[in-house]
């Protein structure tokens, strides 16, 4: 069975087919594409004050300081209350910058009692310096509580070019370790188990710890949240779109076996009408999850100050540069598959039973399959070429 369609909601899909009720079984199917964004991720982003919690905040959901809808971001603590900040294209992964735990006149289980402790999965520790006894205290708390925390050392981008203008000699990667020392050597203490803090810059989260970090949250996860989360992230690596892929890819089987039990509907048609529904609403769900669509790209070129066109001039999928319609997807699908034994089945051999049910089912299950396939590469290749484009890098597929 597939990672986002559990065994139960296929066999609903299948008992809508076998009823002839192709409209229940779409719906159905839209239920399970919807379920990944639907599943609730609630992260709880805490520390002292000025430590870059607002910032960190924005990165993480792809957009920048100054956009309408995000965290405000300044010298002072800006955080007074808890403050909700859901994904702008996943909403169901929610951001929680919460008011500086050195800024609250609690101790630190009273503090997470305040905050609503129960209602996050996991918490982000940030300092931009080193860690106080404030965050070590907290981070008991949190362990004691049962749940899980990270500490995340922010604003490396600042402390690299500090160590440039101090001309002490130390190259990048020195600096990285002693400032990761310090910081674990400030945590420590003789009951703990080692500390691990995570080096990030909210500017440039492909670089240093943040990729870490992301494997690391993806780990600790369970199936559901793990790709509610994985889908949410922003492409900050090829190893991201790779992973996005390999979870779409293991969806296609799933999919196909729909559509071959929709191509034994007893109803002329009925099953290329559910093959594009089906290839409509799985391709957009590709578009999105790899940051192609507008709006996705609109705020990847505000972001790396890159110019939208030039992030389109990589785009060579009309999935990627065009809307996804039941009408672009058959133009590709004649590109891309054979399907001209698809209606002959359906029109010749679908009424006559058993055989026609045997016959009918596997050129739909083939081309359902062969058309994802392709437009899964189209689409996870173009995501390549738009990183790529972003980082200036020059790379041939």
């Amino acid at each position: 069975m597939s990672n986002l369609m559990d065994e139960t909601s296929a066999e609903d899909i299948k008992a809508a087919l076998q009823n002839s009720n192709q409209a229940l079984a779409i719906a159905k199917v839209k239920e399970c594409l919807e379920k990944a964004k639907n599943t609730p991720l609630n992260i709880a982003i805490t520390g002292e004050s000025g430590s870059g919690k607002s910032s960190f905040v924005n990165g993480f959901r792809g957009i920048d300081d100054w956009e309408e809808n995000a965290a405000p971001v300044g010298c002072v603590e800006t955080t007074t209350q808890v403050t909700k900040y859901p994904h702008p294209s996943y909403p169901n992964v929610t951001l929680w910058d919460l008011p500086g735990v050195g800024t609250m006149k609690f101790a630190a289980c009273q503090y997470l009692q305040h905050v609503g402790f129960q209602k996050y999965d996991l918490f982000i520790i940030i300092s931009e310096t080193y860690f106080r006894e404030n965050d070590v205290m907290l981070a008991e708390e949190i362990q004691r509580l049962g749940k899980k925390f990270y500490f995340v050392r922010s604003k490396i981008d600042n402390d690299l070019q500090a160590m440039k203008r101090s001309k002490k000699g130390l190259s990048e990667e020195e600096t990285l370790a002693q400032i990761r020392r310090n910081c674990i050597e400030g945590l420590q203490n003789e009951d703990s188990t080692p500390a691990k803090v995570f080096l990030v810059s909210r500017f440039d989260l492909h670089l240093y710890d943040f990729p870490l970090l992301q494997q690391t949250l993806e780990e600790d996860l369970p199936d559901q949240k793990r790709y509610a989360l994985l889908f949410a992230m922003p492409n900050i690596s090829l190893e991201v779109i790779n992973k996005k892929k390999k979870v779409f890819q293991d969806e296609i089987s799933t999919y196909a076996f729909i559509s071959a039990c929709g191509a034994v509907i007893p109803l002329p048609g009925a099953s290329v009408t559910l093959d594009l529904t089906l290839l409509v609403m799985i391709t957009g769900l590709y578009k999105a999850g790899f940051g192609l669509d507008e709006r996705s790209l609109d705020r990847l070129a505000n972001s790396y100050n890159v110019p939208l066109s030039d992030l389109k001039s990589v785009l060579t999928s009309p999935l990627a540069s065009q809307n996804i319609t039941p009408d672009l997807i058959s133009e590709l699908l004649f590109q891309c598959v054979d399907t001209a034994a698809l209606p002959a089945v359906e029109e010749g051999f679908a009424f006559i039973p058993v055989i026609g049910t045997a016959v009918a089912a596997t050129p739909s299950y083939n081309v359902t399959e062969k058309a994802l396939q392709t437009f899964l590469d189209m689409l996870a290749d173009d995501a390549q070429r738009v990183f790529n484009k972003t980082l200036g890098l020059n790379m041939s597929f």
